[in-house]
């Protein structure tokens, strides 16, 4: 039996199949089952023809769960606070929670009052708005939901068809099955484009009343609710009416759905629309180069656009804390703008701004000057074209007159003006030198401040990290830090006279000479040659230590990489302002290394930190009050670059430039205060560099295409004028201290003229002029040979007087009315006020 099974099931299937074929001959007979098998066809044909034209590359309607929007990157400063966005678009995002319910409900009864009741289709609208095509040509008339809306927005193109209809209201429908109805209308309002390049009601509500949404009156909300249907239009101030039409149609709406009352819809209607300019307000015009370097920084690490990656600068929305102190940085531009202005004084005008014209055969010359994108934020300085006839127009397309002007203006050069009194304005000259400025926390490397020109607009150069210009004497410096590694001390002995080299047969002889080519002084102390800034002395001691050690303590503070020509000990090779500050703050932070930081960290769109790698959070360092635990200690980072005292001798060295050198013009801010001025030949840069134990700054001034600043530019009368400015804003915030002296640091009482050790004399207390002074040696480098007091008391200096304040004697100390302190007993106070010997 069981062989025979097989056959048996053949048998059957072959008299069943038998049975069908028959009773469907049968069947189709009939005309009505006829008509029946071709409709079926027909409907199976249509099915398979709709799924290829409208369903099969729909998108999934569930990746909407996770959308994530292309955002801008947020910029904050030190204390958290916004001071600029990397943005193509505006856009901001809010949870459902954060929207007035007032907006919402315009949004409602502006484009769809039944979005809480219906599945995602208004199948009533729909059909009205086919009859209405039907009987109409042009552009279709839509009767989106909302969710269809979402589906275009984000999921579709924005083509007028039938076809885009049918899409939407599928993907609607999937729409509806995957989030909820208040997860719909977040999206919407997040994502609408609303004009202005504003994408979002909270980024119309910015671009278009300078407001937050939470801060809307009822007449702005209903505004914001006639955006989607024409954003372009109704933002304009020429369709104005229009705008007004629609916007009472939208409160009388929200009047008859029960939203508000007529009165208020009434009352709302009487209002203007109140449009502002459409600049976002929220944030403030300062530091345009600090962000500039923030966004190039960014970008080399995240990239630019969404499709290098998930934190890319311009859709990743990314959260960005940096170390710019607000404060700091309007000091230190207003500053830098002042020192500019000073220096082009009544020079002339010398041409369009940044080179710009406007071609005014073409006409529009309002569009064509607002496409120019150049503003001033300086006092009340504004950008416009000089449209001939001593007019003025600007890119809003007002006019005005131009009563105080230059005759090398001509018709179409973008110029700078501002109010002279009724609808006059006066020309403007933004200087034609540049200069650029930093200031850095000496003991992290975080840039605090950061200026690279006047104005951004006119000029995005950013001098302060971009322009490379021959340091000049404040690179001297490091030549004798690299001395004092050889063997010498700042109380060296070193000949200030002629000094001249064989560099080959070639190039012959060559002879230095000193700034201004004064005459040598004879022999002299480091300090003194480093204070009056001499270059016969500094060619001198790079000689003596190995210009290949000189140009190697370059490299390693990250000044540049040079030949070792002794040129370069004279500031010959280029750097920028930044390596330059940054390797003075080496110096104050004791020779350590140290990378100047713009950039805290960064946080990705939820607030997690995705830069740098192994950033950990500081728990307990903002505490109010101490919690009587340890507190947070941090070990030093980078490697050890220059010898912590070397660092600390040249650091008290240039104390001294303050006191009585190049850069007396600091005196008066009454702290200790280190720094070096420069001027290069021509002269064509003038520099200064310096600080505090808690700020250092470095700033110079130049010509864009190198040219003679004129032979009475110098570093001291020009550059350190403009640290001072700004110091005297800043510094009162900083408590006066001194710099610190690394362990093994021996302070000693020396002549400062002979360098020769001094005992039972003292430093005059305001560490002027007087002949002895406090020096910084290493252990057992100290003078061995002293001068005595008489002697110094003796000595002229070529008026044959004695200096004032140079020295209290025993005897001059016997004639007061307290007794004498022993020159033991002094100097052991001083150990103990000190901390002991260093």
């Amino acid at each position: 039996m069981e062989e025979t099974a097989p056959d048996n099931v053949k048998y059957r299937l072959l008299r069943d199949a038998g049975n069908f074929k028959f009773w469907f001959a049968k069947k189709w007979q009939s005309l009505w089952f006829r008509r029946a098998i071709y409709a079926l066809s027909a409907f199976l044909v249509f099915l398979i023809i709709f799924w290829a034209l409208f369903v099969r590359n729909l998108p999934d309607a569930d990746q909407l769960v996770d959308y994530e929007p292309a955002l801008p990157t947020t910029v904050r400063d030190n204390q958290g606070e916004i001071f600029h966005r990397y943005a193509r678009d505006r856009r901001v995002q809010l949870e459902y929670g954060d929207f007035p319910k007032m907006l919402v409900n315009a949004y409602l009864s502006a484009e769809d009052k039944t979005f809480f009741s219906h599945g995602g289709i208004d199948y009533p609208g729909i059909i009205s708005a086919v009859i209405s095509n039907l009987s109409r040509d042009g552009r279709s008339v839509g009767a989106s939901t909302i969710t269809q809306q979402v589906a275009k927005n984000l999921l579709l193109t924005n083509e007028y068809s039938y076809s885009r209809k049918i899409k939407e209201a599928i993907l609607a429908k999937r729409i509806e099955s995957a989030l909820s109805k208040e997860e719909i209308l977040t999206l919407y309002l997040n994502e609408i484009p609303l004009g202005r390049r504003s994408f979002g009601v909270e980024a119309a509500a910015q671009a278009y009343f300078g407001k937050s949404v939470d801060e809307l009156q009822l007449h702005e909300m209903a505004f914001l609710a006639i955006l989607p249907k024409s954003p372009e239009t109704y933002g304009r101030a020429k369709y104005e009416k229009r705008a007004l039409e629609r916007r009472n149609w939208v409160l009388n709406s929200m009047a008859k759905n029960g939203f508000i009352t007529q009165r208020l819809a009434d009352e709302a209607s009487a209002r203007p629309l109140g449009l502002g300019t459409g600049i976002d307000s929220k944030l403030d015009n300062i530091g345009a180069y600090y962000s500039e370097e923030v966004r190039r920084q960014l970008m080399e690490q995240f990239g630019e656009k969404a499709e290098d990656g998930p934190y890319s600068v311009y859709a990743g929305g990314l959260w960005v804390r940096t170390s710019m102190d607000r404060k700091i940085q309007i000091s230190t531009t207003n500053a830098l703008r002042d020192g500019l202005m000073r220096y082009h004084g009544s020079r002339g005008y010398y041409g369009p701004l940044g080179g710009k014209t406007i071609d005014m055969a073409k006409g529009s010359w309002a569009s064509q000057l607002a496409a120019a994108n150049m503003d001033l934020d300086y006092r009340d300085w504004r950008v416009g074209v000089y449209l001939g006839g001593g007019e003025v127009g600007f890119s809003t397309g007002k006019t005005g007159k131009l009563i105080s002007s230059s005759p090398a203006v001509k018709a179409g050069d973008i110029i700078a003006v501002s109010p002279a009194g009724g609808n006059g304005f006066a020309l403007r000259i933004v200087p034609e030198i540049g200069g650029g400025m930093v200031v850095q926390n000496p003991l992290s490397g975080r840039v605090l401040a950061m200026q690279g020109g006047f104005d951004f607009s006119i000029s995005s150069l950013n001098r302060a990290t971009q322009a490379k210009r021959q340091p000049g004497s404040t690179i001297k410096p490091f030549v004798y830090a690299t001395a004092i590694d050889q063997g010498m001390t700042p109380a060296t002995i070193i000949e200030d006279a002629t000094f001249c080299v064989w560099q080959s047969s070639t190039l012959g002889r060559k002879c230095f000479r000193n700034f201004g080519g004064s005459r040598g002084a004879g022999p002299r102390t480091m300090r003194w040659g480093l204070e009056q800034s001499r270059n016969l002395m500094t060619v001198r001691a790079a000689h003596e230590a190995g210009m290949d050690n000189v140009t190697r303590t370059f490299r390693e503070m990250n000044i540049g990489d040079y030949p070792a020509y002794l040129s370069m000990a004279l500031g010959a090779g280029d750097t920028t302002v930044l390596n330059i500050t940054n390797a003075y703050s080496m110096l104050v932070n004791h020779g350590r290394q140290l990378k100047p930081t713009l950039i805290d960290y960064v946080q990705d769109r939820r607030g997690k930190v995705i830069w740098p790698e192994k950033w950990k959070p500081c728990k307990g360092c903002n505490m109010k009050d101490w919690n009587g635990g340890p507190m947070p200690r941090f070990k030093p980072v980078g490697k050890q670059v220059m010898d912590p005292v070397t660092a600390f001798q040249v650091v008290h060295m240039l104390e001294g430039v303050v006191q009585r050198g190049t850069a007396t013009i600091l005196k008066d801010l009454d702290r200790p205060i280190f720094g070096k001025t420069g001027t290069t030949s021509g002269p064509t840069n003038v520099w200064f560099v310096g600080g505090t134990p808690q700020m250092v700054s470095g700033v110079y001034l130049g010509f864009d295409q190198l040219r003679n600043m004129g032979g009475y530019a110098q570093g001291g009368s020009l550059a350190a004028p403009i640290f001072k400015q700004m110091a005297k804003e800043i510094l009162p915030d900083y408590p006066v201290i001194p710099f610190t002296a690394p362990e093994g640091t021996r302070l000693v009482r020396i002549d400062r003229q002979t360098g020769r050790r001094v005992f039972g004399a003292w430093p005059a207390d305001n560490g002027g002029d007087g002949s002895v002074i406090w020096e910084a040696f290493k252990p057992d480098t100290e003078p061995k040979r002293s001068i005595r007091t008489e002697e110094i008391e003796a000595r002229s200096e070529g008026t044959g007087k004695v200096k004032k304040n140079a020295v209290t004697a025993p005897k001059a100390a016997a004639k007061t009315s307290k007794p004498a302190t022993s020159s033991t007993e002094r100097d052991r106070q001083f150990i103990q006020e000190e901390g002991g010997i260093y």
